[in-house]
């Protein structure tokens, strides 16, 4: 039998070329381990041979996953964010607090003008629900409308300003933080006391450099006390939610309220256990007082913050499923790239495979080490992404007013997809690898 000189030169028998330094120099080391099993470990580093061999063309290569994990991060962000800042600065009414209101959540012109024909939600159904209403443990009342305010001496003008008729225990039951002075009380009710209670936007507008309390403000012909202040509450989507004042709600009704005005009440049930109880409560006795038959829809709106939440999540729902579409497009693009590249590269090291066969690998290592090489390379483009996404969502939270938030989730999430797609597109390259003739591989030029 002839054998393969140390030179290298050509066995007359055999014919097959003699193995080239540069490929013994990287394999035959590692090769006498096919004998008794590849490790993972060894599998991975090998992997990571390969692609610091081809660096542009792999980073080429993974422009479509880098896409695909950017889009999904950064939105799954802004979408995490907006849920977070929706629940604390929109869905918030209070804790183990729901609504009912004439309203409710409206979602289509028609429910609105349907909505139009439905009865206010009076005063002597709020005192009704306070003293038969057994699961709530406070019920507070709201009515108001928006009007120009202004100083009292000094003229200054403030637009579309909030004043709110509220009940003495409103401050308790939505967790209003006093700044300084105090809340609206029982006896200010009582009496139909000329006072208020101001947002932090009316404080600056008007009282900038003087203590506010014991000033008056000027609401149409009123002239109200100020006997308190807020602490600022922020911007909702760009909308100030400190322009406002709150007077005794007996005031309100003697003064400003229109016949066709509506109360919002704020329930507080007992606990977050009896929330679900409490609604179905308020609801019957309300049906009951209104007669309507047990056929006929509600004439009026009962609701808490999950169905804030779910409404608000319904509309980004719409945003996370373009994302998704778009992200989906990337991935394909993407795996259909790294099978060719991955397919390209056994042809390449076709003789590589030969070599590794001869000297005692089995079709399994084979097909472990190029779907190995499939995944990490798609895999290092899911931690580009990442990278990527982070940069772009810490640059859009401070050049922007959008909420952001990457929740741990989607980090996971991207780079369980983006080694997945690397293993499902390197199962065809890894098989025709593995499937490859021994003899013919090594006949093949280096």
């Amino acid at each position: 039998m002839g054998t393969t000189p140390i030179d290298g030169s050509m066995d007359g028998l055999t014919g097959i070329p003699p193995v080239p330094a540069v490929v013994r120099a990287r394999s035959i080391p590692v090769l006498g381990k096919f004998r008794d099993g590849v490790t993972i470990l060894e599998t991975f580093r090998l992997a990571l041979e390969a692609l610091r061999a081809h660096k542009l063309r792999s980073f080429l290569t993974l422009l479509g996953v880098i896409l695909a994990v950017t889009t999904l991060v950064a939105v799954m962000s802004v979408v995490a964010g907006l849920n977070f800042y929706v629940a604390d600065k929109v869905a918030n009414l209070g804790a183990n607090v729901y609504l009912i209101d004439r309203f409710g959540i409206i979602t289509s012109a028609d429910a609105f003008f349907k909505a139009q024909r439905r009865p206010v939600i009076t005063l002597d159904e709020y005192q009704r629900l306070e003293e038969n209403l057994k699961t709530a443990s406070a019920i507070a009342a709201e009515g108001g409308q928006s009007i120009d305010i202004r100083s009292e001496g000094k003229g200054i003008l403030l637009q579309n300003t909030s004043v709110n008729g509220v009940s003495p225990n409103y401050g308790d039951v939505r967790s209003v933080n006093v700044a300084s002075g105090r809340m609206l009380t029982q006896a200010d009710d009582l009496h139909h006391a000329p006072v208020c209670f101001i947002g932090s936007d009316v404080e600056k507008k008007f009282f900038a450099n003087v203590d506010p309390i014991g000033k008056t403000i000027r609401a149409g012909t009123h002239t109200y006390e100020v006997v308190g202040t807020a602490v600022a509450l922020g911007n909702v989507f760009g909308q100030s939610q400190d322009n406002y004042i709150l007077i005794p709600l007996s005031t309100y009704y003697k003064e400003w309220r229109r016949p066709t005005e509506s109360l919002t009440l704020f329930v507080q049930a007992q606990n977050t256990e009896f929330m679900a109880a409490s609604e179905d409560e308020a609801r019957m006795l309300l049906r009951a007082w209104r007669h309507i038959p047990w056929k006929a829809e509600d004439n009026f709106a009962v609701f808490g913050s999950d169905s804030i939440m779910d409404l608000w999540k319904s509309i980004t729902g719409n945003l996370f499923a373009v994302a998704v579409g778009l992200t989906a497009v990337f991935l394909v693009v993407g795996g259909i790239v790294i099978m060719n590249i991955m397919l390209a590269s056994v042809t390449e090291r076709t003789r590589e495979i030969g070599i590794r066969r001869s000297l005692g690998a089995r079709k399994k290592h084979i097909m472990m080490q190029f779907m190995t090489e499939s995944a990490v390379l798609a895999s290092i483009g899911g931690i580009i992404g990442i990278a990527v996404a982070y940069l772009l969502v810490t640059l859009g939270r401070s050049i922007t007013s959008i909420p952001m938030k990457t929740p741990m989730s989607a980090i996971i999430l991207s780079l369980c997809v983006s080694t997945g797609v690397g293993l499902f597109f390197g199962i065809y390259p890894a098989m025709r690898a593995a499937n490859l003739d021994p003899i013919e591989a090594l006949r093949a030029e280096s």
